[in-house]
């Protein structure tokens, strides 16, 4: 099934909300469940389009994520394809690196590609695989981004962990509180078309070549510092065993993944989602072979982050300085 059966008029489809997800093969069965939840919520009355950027999604991952479109909503997939852009951020991110680096892989450049990749529209919605809507991403796309060119949320990590506060402060030259993570945004196309942003970021990527600890969210952060509305925390918010009323996704971000761990907050959330997809089971396996030993390594890796942060946080000067656009 496509938005193309639904029986909305074809003069109409440019009018449908653009939801993007980037990933790989590993990361399908997360992108599925949140794909399952969007679903779940969004009003019957509109369309969405789901649209998966990728790098080779197989056959029968495809298959899978196309059986969960319904009468409203739609599914295609981008493959990313070499070009110019990728091909320096492929070189950046395999690059010798420092301890701790969660981010090094392209996959996650992906978003920014799309204002490029989907002319079509003018702005959209992106969000991470590994999120749970509770409320229509509808409410998120019809939000006024007034003279801005995005809206992301201030990072809730960077505000509690002081390693992180204080690399964001003197590494990244981004105050703290300013800092949004990138794992959902509403983006303003035209304006992101209109300054260059993909192309602006390969020049400092390949200017600067700095080791960063996110090094794709970094870069968000200084290309478009204070040209970045904030979002409600409600459409971004961490699981946690008092969950806000109000709130519209949850994001397990970084640590404690509910395919990973039991006694996560909010995993029934995933797990409720997680059923009417058909990685389910894969899930679960995923959890019961996530042993000691890796669950060690894990722990091993966010020190390591912790540590990368402390580290970088020590410069007199921001690794990069904030381009004019």
């Amino acid at each position: 099934m496509s938005i193309f059966a639904t029986g909305l008029p074809f003069n109409k489809l440019t009018k449908v909300v653009p939801v993007f997800m980037a990933i790989n093969n590993a990361y399908a069965p997360y992108a599925a469940t949140a794909m399952h939840s969007l679903t779940q919520k969004c009003d019957k009355n509109r369309y969405y389009k789901v649209i998966i950027l990728h790098d080779g999604l197989s056959w029968a991952n495809r298959i899978r994520l196309r059986n969960l479109v319904t009468d409203n909503v739609a599914i295609q997939f981008k493959k990313i394809t070499r070009s110019l852009y990728l091909k320096a951020i492929i070189k950046y991110c395999t690059r010798e690196k420092g301890a701790g680096d969660f981010f090094s892989s392209a996959v996650y450049y992906y978003r920014f590609f799309i204002p490029r990749l989907f002319p079509i529209y003018d702005k959209g919605v992106y969000i991470d695989s590994d999120t749970v809507l509770l409320g229509d991403i509808g409410d998120l796309y019809d939000l006024d981004l007034e003279d801005k060119v995005l809206a992301a949320m201030v990072d809730p990590k960077v505000t509690v962990i002081p390693e992180f506060r204080d690399y964001v402060d003197n590494a990244v030259g981004v105050p703290h509180d300013e800092y949004v993570n990138s794992g959902v945004m509403l983006m303003d196309f035209k304006k992101m078309r209109k300054i260059r942003y993909i192309s602006t970021m390969v020049d400092l990527i390949e200017k600067y070549n700095a080791d960063l600890v996110a090094p794709d969210q970094d870069y968000l952060n200084i290309i478009l510092k204070g040209k970045i509305l904030h979002l409600d925390p409600r459409w971004n918010t961490e699981p946690s065993e008092d969950l806000p009323k109000n709130t519209r996704l949850v994001h397990f971000n970084l640590f404690n993944k509910p395919w990973h761990y039991t006694d996560v907050p909010c995993e029934n959330l995933f797990w409720n989602a997680a059923r009417g997809t058909g990685f389910y089971g894969d899930l679960k396996r995923q959890q019961t072979a996530f042993d000691e030993t890796k669950q060690k390594e894990d722990h091993e890796k966010v020190e390591a982050l912790i540590k990368k942060a402390a580290r970088l946080s020590k410069v007199k000067n921001p690794l990069i300085k904030t381009p004019e656009i």
